[in-house]
């Protein structure tokens, strides 16, 4: 799970202070000490972290919380604002051209993720009701024309390419007037990677740049490589004066350096993250959001973001009626799992939930065999024991295993995820409740507010 580690951490140190009434200039020290290995343990630039220490220190010494009701919670609210700003203070978008097509030339190292990531762009354009077109500019790497066709025929994008032979130069151009000939708004072109920065790679990505003057020259990096990601962004950027940057395999990262890092050191913003493997797997980059999660403090926006586009409207309000008065049944259950394998992994959805935390529902598994499983296992209970299972005696346990082909300790299982989703179902509930309330993410107040 992305910031697992340093999530945890952060949280640990900065606990310490929420339950004191008053704080010295020693409690403070302490907790930064923490907080400073935390981060340096999580691959985070020296200088980005001394930096944010000291900003940190700065203000928390400060009137603002040795005065207040609530000095902890201040601090870290502070603590909160200084990851904001230190990962870009906002989100930044992707800057449309006033007169189409938008030109977005893609680069990065050989096995960063560029191909995949260029496909899941054109992918998230194409929801936005835009036309965009990819182009294969690698001629060099074996296949890499083949993948770009595979992933775009997934995003159901179309693929131009002119082959290995004719120069990605030529290619670029050509590209270019095919999408202006064929209605495209948006020309995303993938350009070769090498294993390392060379003058070649550099000269050729230089000279595609000059031909085509694009908006937007995003740089790939891979981020679970950590200070090496930042000083492949570092050389882009001097060498080609990129716009933003793109981490993927966020998902896998549990330290969080190279997305702590990047915009501090090049002052390039991070415009989106992958999360995942699948094409949909793509996400704007809110530094607010993501400075949010990693305190576990959760991210609603984002769960409400998902839940909007992957979640059944009707089903969702059948699901609110039940939960209030309390008929959640194991066979709701089911279909929710199966809703919420449509959010993604769920580690990273409890993760957005204000209050809990991956550990929260860690016996929760919902990859394809566990639901056969648990299909099997509901589906060998009667009517009555799927409506209220609290009836499940050892008896009836063992009947059921027999009848699903698995045994007593799966049922158990089962029976025990059933009880931690359901509480969690209940959080989403009360979250609905809060913004109908409250009007919205701007009238909600976090007790450190």
């Amino acid at each position: 799970m992305a910031f697992e580690s340093l999530s945890e951490k952060l949280q640990n140190a900065l606990s310490k202070l929420k339950g004191k009434g008053k704080l010295n200039e020693k409690d403070v020290d302490l907790a930064m000490r923490e907080v400073k290995l935390a981060l340096l343990e999580a691959d985070v630039n020296f200088k980005v972290v001394k930096n944010f220490i000291n900003d940190v220190k700065k203000r928390a010494v400060g009137s603002e919380v040795m005065n207040s009701l609530t000095p902890g919670q201040q601090v870290v609210k502070i603590v909160n604002d200084e990851l904001t700003k230190l990962m870009g203070e906002r989100e930044s978008k992707i800057n449309f051209s006033s007169s189409p097509p938008t030109i977005i030339l893609m680069c990065g190292l050989q096995g960063a993720g560029k191909t995949t990531t260029a496909a899941k762009l054109s992918m998230s354009f194409k929801k936005q009701n835009r036309r965009p077109l990819l182009v294969a500019c690698d001629i060099y790497r074996p296949a890499a024309i083949k993948q770009l066709e595979v992933v775009g025929e997934k995003a159901q994008v179309p693929v131009f390419s002119m082959g290995d032979k004719i120069n990605p130069v030529d290619i670029a151009k050509a590209a270019l007037e095919h999408g202006k000939k064929n209605g495209n708004d948006v020309i995303i072109i993938d350009t070769a990677g090498r294993l390392h920065i060379d003058e070649d790679l550099m000269a050729e990505l230089e000279n595609i740049k000059n031909v085509l003057n694009p908006e937007e020259v995003l740089l790939v990096v891979d981020s679970m490589t950590g200070q090496d990601a930042v000083n492949v962004a570092e050389t882009f950027d001097e060498k080609l004066g990129i716009t933003g940057v793109i981490l993927t395999k966020l998902d896998g990262d549990a330290r969080g350096g190279a997305a702590l890092s990047i915009r501090a050191v090049t002052n390039k913003p991070i415009k989106f993250v992958a999360m995942g493997e699948k094409l949909e797997d793509l996400e704007p980059f809110h530094p607010d959001r993501m400075a949010s999660r990693i305190l576990g403090m959760g991210d609603v926006l984002t769960l409400i973001e998902k839940a909007q586009s992957a979640i059944d409207a009707q089903k969702a309000m059948e699901l609110e009626e039940k939960l209030r008065t309390q008929q959640f049944t194991l066979d709701d259950f089911l279909d929710q799992l199966d809703q919420m394998k449509n959010l993604g992994p769920l580690d990273q959805i409890v993760g957005m939930i204000p209050g809990l935390n991956s550990k929260a529902l860690k016996n929760v598994d919902v990859n394809e065999k566990e639901l056969v499983k648990i299909k099997a296992i509901i589906q060998s209970m009667t009517k009555k024991e799927r409506q209220d299972p609290s009836i499940i005696d050892s008896g009836r346990k063992k009947r059921i295993s027999v009848g699903s082909g698995t045994n007593i300790q799966e049922v158990n299982k089962l029976l025990k995820q059933f009880k931690e989703t359901k509480k969690m179902m209940k959080r989403f509930t009360d979250m609905g409740k809060m913004f109908k309330k409250g009007g919205g993410m701007k009238k909600r107040r976090f007790p450190f507010m």
